[in-house]
This record gives C-alpha cells, sequence and structure tokens, in this order.
C-alpha cells in the first residue's frame, strides 16, 4: 500500500510503476488523499473518477505512463470548469482541451487529477482569487507561491503531484518556480503549441510545466512541444530532448552575471546567492564570464495594460457591472487601462517593444548567456501583491473605499480628457507609475524574455531566510536545449530538494 504520494521526480515514478514497485492506482489513492488533507489550497477542481479510470487503464509505455498530473486552470480540459480562475464565470465549462494537454493525455500517457490554482486571467504574480482563495507556499504556509502558475508549483513541491501544467506570459513559471525551490523553463516562444485559442491573451504566453528535475522537463518537451496547424506561430520540435541532455559542451560559452536584470533592486542576500551559484556553474563548465552593459527599456506598465485591455473584450457586456466579483486589483487594472490605453499610449508600447528587442538582440551578439535572478527576493507574505509595501499614501488609496471611488472618478476624467489631448494619458501614466516603483518591478526580472520570446530558466538556487531563490538563466531564440544542459549542471553539482523540507521530513520519518 503506498501511503505517501511519491517524493522523487515524475520520471523516477514512471520506472517504479514499470519495475512493478508501484501502482498507479495506488499512487493516485494517496495523492488524492494527500491533497484532501493539505491546507494548500492549490487545487480549484478535482476529478477522481476521470483520474481512477485513467489509472486503471495507464499505459506504462508512455513517457508520463500512470503520474498524477496537475492542470493549471487557465487551460482548458473539455467537461471542467473554465473559469479563468474568476468568480465571473465560475459556471463557464470547457468545450475543448487545449492542444498540449490533449497531447499529455495521449502522448504522455498522464493521470489527470484536476485543476491547480491561479491568478484570476493568469493576471498576477500572486495566486489569490475571489473565486479559489489563497494559495499558500510548502516551504512556509504563510508566503506566497507566485503566480500565476501557483497552484502548479504548490502541488509539485508541496508533495501532492510530481508534475504539473504551467504558462508563462511574463515569468508564471519561473515565478513560482523561484519561490518554491523548482525548475521552471520558459522555451522560445511558439515551442509548445497554444492552440485552440492561439492567440488568447497575452500573446507572450509560453506553456510548459513545473518540474523537480531537468529530465521531468525535457520530457515534457518530447510529449507536448511541436507545431499545430491551428497555431501559426507554433515552431517544429526537434525532438529527442531527454535523450540529448548532457551533449552540449558548455566550455568557453561567454556568460554575463547580472543579478538585477533591468535594474530590478534585489533584497538582502539574494544577489550573494545567485553569484555564488553562478560561480560554482562557471567553474564546473568551464564558461567565460563577460561583462556587460544590460539595459533594456522597461515596458512593463505598457505591457500590463495592453493585456488588460483585451479582458475587457472578454468581458463584454459583463463589465463594468461584474467589477464587485473581480479581485480588488484586476478591477483596477481594468479601470486604469480603460482610462489611460489608448491608440497612443499602444503605439508607445510597439516602440518600446522594437527598442526592447533590439536591446535583447544586442545582448546575445556579445554572449551566449545571461545569468539573473528570477525574483527580486524570498517569498512574501501569502496575502500580499507586492514583496514591498505600498507608501502610506498609496496604501491609503488604495484601501480606501472613498479613495477608490474618487481614483475611479479621476480615471473616467482622464479618459474623457485624452480623447481631446491625446498626450494626457501618457504623461498622467508617466507620474503614477513613477511614484510606485514596484509597479514597474512586479515581473520586471521575467518579461523581457516573454517579449523577446527567448527561452529562459529558473533554476532553484539555495535558500535566502530559510526560502528558496532562483537563478534565471536566459539564452539564444531557439537554444532551449542549451538551457537544459545549464540547468544539469547545476543539478548535478548543486542537487536541490524535490519537495519541501516539511514533506521531506515527514517522508524519511514514515519509511
Amino acid at each position: 500500500m503506498t501511503d505517501t504520494p511519491w517524493q522523487d521526480d515524475a520520471s523516477s515514478l514512471v520506472d517504479a510503476f514499470r519495475a512493478g514497485d508501484r501502482s498507479p492506482l495506488e499512487e493516485l489513492d494517496a495523492t488524492l488523499a494527500t491533497i484532501e488533507a493539505s491546507d494548500l489550497n492549490c487545487w480549484s477542481h478535482l476529478d477522481p473518477e476521470r483520474a481512477r479510470e485513467a489509472a486503471k487503464s495507464a499505459d506504462l509505455t508512455k513517457p508520463f505512463g500512470g503520474v498524477p498530473t496537475g492542470i493549471k486552470e487557465l487551460e482548458g480540459v473539455e467537461g471542467w470548469p473554465d473559469t479563468g480562475a474568476s468568480l465571473v464565470f465560475k459556471d463557464r465549462i470547457a468545450t475543448e482541451t487545449s492542444h498540449h494537454v490533449a497531447r499529455l493525455f495521449a502522448n504522455g500517457g498522464v493521470v489527470p487529477v484536476g485543476l491547480t490554482t491561479s491568478s484570476e486571467f493568469g493576471g498576477l504574480n500572486v495566486s489569490v482569487t475571489k473565486l479559489n482563495g489563497v494559495a499558500h507556499n510548502p516551504w512556509h504556509h504563510d508566503r506566497t507561491v507566485g503566480g500565476s502558475s501557483g497552484g502548479s508549483a504548490a502541488a509539485v513541491s508541496g508533495g501532492h503531484v510530481s508534475l504539473a501544467c504551467g504558462g508563462d506570459g511574463g515569468g508564471s513559471i519561473r515565478i513560482p518556480a523561484g519561490y518554491t525551490g523548482l525548475l521552471g523553463m520558459k522555451g522560445t516562444f511558439g515551442r509548445i503549441s497554444r492552440g485552440p485559442d492561439a492567440y488568447a491573451r497575452p500573446n507572450t504566453v509560453v506553456l510548459g510545466n513545473l518540474s523537480r528535475s531537468v529530465r521531468d522537463a525535457a520530457r515534457f518537451f518530447d510529449v507536448c512541444a511541436g507545431p499545430h496547424p491551428i497555431d501559426p506561430l507554433s515552431i517544429t520540435s526537434p525532438g529527442g530532448w531527454e535523450a540529448g541532455l548532457g551533449n552540449h559542451d558548455l566550455a568557453g560559452l561567454k556568460v554575463a552575471v547580472v543579478p538585477g536584470l533591468g535594474g530590478v533592486a534585489l533584497e538582502d542576500g539574494v544577489e550573494q546567492r545567485i553569484r555564488e551559484h553562478a560561480a560554482a556553474l562557471i567553474e564546473a563548465t568551464g564558461m567565460k564570464e563577460v561583462d556587460l552593459d544590460f539595459a533594456v527599456p522597461n515596458i512593463t506598465a505598457e505591457w500590463m495594460m495592453g493585456n488588460t485591455s483585451t479582458l475587457l473584450a472578454e468581458l463584454g457586456d459583463l463589465w463594468p457591472a461584474c467589477a464587485g466579483d473581480l479581485t480588488q486589483s484586476v478591477e483596477d487594472g481594468l479601470r486604469i487601462s480603460a482610462a489611460f490605453y489608448n491608440l497612443r499610449t499602444a503605439g508607445v508600447a510597439e516602440h518600446k517593444r522594437l527598442l526592447l528587442n533590439r536591446a535583447m538582440a544586442d545582448v546575445f551578439d556579445q554572449v551566449d548567456l545571461v545569468i539573473g535572478a528570477t525574483n527580486p527576493g524570498p517569498a512574501f507574505p501569502a496575502t500580499a501583491e507586492m514583496s514591498k509595501p505600498l507608501p502610506p499614501l498609496a496604501n491609503k488609496a488604495m484601501s480606501s473605499r472613498p479613495a477608490r471611488l474618487g481614483m475611479r472618478g479621476a480615471l473616467g476624467a482622464i479618459r474623457v480628457a485624452g480623447s481631446a489631448a491625446p498626450n494626457l494619458p501618457a504623461a498622467v501614466l508617466a507620474k503614477v507609475t513613477a511614484k510606485v516603483p514596484e509597479m514597474l518591478e512586479m515581473g520586471g526580472l521575467t518579461i523581457m524574455s516573454n517579449i523577446y520570446g527567448n527561452p529562459a530558466v529558473s533554476i532553484p538556487a539555495g535558500l535566502v531566510d530559510g526560502l528558496p531563490v532562483g537563478m534565471q538563466v536566459l539564452g539564444k531564440h531557439h537554444q532551449d536545449e542549451l538551457l537544459f544542459d545549464v540547468a544539469l549542471s547545476v543539478e548535478r553539482n548543486r542537487p536541490w530538494p524535490l519537495v519541501a523540507p516539511p514533506v521531506s521530513a515527514a517522508t524519511v520519518a514514515a519509511t
């Protein structure tokens, strides 16, 4: 009888199934029991009946045959809830299955357990919604798990399942991976098809998973990567992702170590950890460190408003009557976007995108890899939305109902005035964002790779104040295999805990 879910990686669980040491059905029962007893609040929907049928008929010859797996709730599974993690769509049911999830089912042979929690519409880097409540970090219950793939990160790091899906439109795989001590790979844009809604908001999303090991992430690419005719931006896959691990000679590659990518300020201890792990990696591989001025335009505000404006179209006639069902940050974002985002702002954003792409191209003309931090600091309080508190005046404005009503009125006035003076919204936006620097830092370490479309991976890099931090490695377009080998070198030389310590300790005690 299996009492505790598998605490190693998914690939080794498949090996255990094939050897007859564990059974998919017993593994699923242990998984469901653990989820039932957990207080991480990282699942929004469970389907035990479907999962048991899949476990009973599991094809152990497939790459993930029989492995209990979580699906991020923003990904469609026909017949399951399709809420967008929002009360607004709490009764909506998916009519199609996302193409990469379908591949995971058919080609991978996974056992689908249910949906893991996300931020509302994937719009924030924390997993706190009115629909699902607060997801918790298994390393410290009172700390955030990040977002938007936060529930998947909690489920994998917390020992519920060894594999879970994620999506990364601005850091949403890498950020939770960094906060929970997991590997988070964002491949080259289009590596895994986004169908059937290939142009769904935002158009920077790359699909992937949260994993405990490099081979699990590579095996996931073997199963899910590749083009689809519905997604014209999807690209071919060379295949052999897992088989090719370790085939790159990293010696002599030029690498720049820039812990605070894009000028983002790091919290105490983070830069030290990143530099320690980077130095160990460089020494182990024979890579060559070079100096590099890393300066890219900050497009975070425009990126966020542009994505939010498309949400207005998705909500349609439900807005603004549905405002009360939205998390406060999403509502505020919608109102700000409606006030500030116009043709001029969109034009400025596209110009900034061009400048960022040119700056990133210049960077990778000089180096092969860039190493930085994944997050500015370790996980902050679970109920917060930022790692640092807002200035007193801003905090009062964000928490006071009269102040919020005044803000709505002001935003409405700005929107009206903007039609007569198009320069006004952009000018006011600059002043507003300048007063809250953290607004521009949320995801500031990760978004650049989504906009440029190059691969980037978050690798566990030890602890700060007892909590995991991630080392982010950026590579050139289509060099995904190289990043897997960089992560493999770290995994071999500085192995990381596969699950959060309390789970590990319980497992050791049980055995």
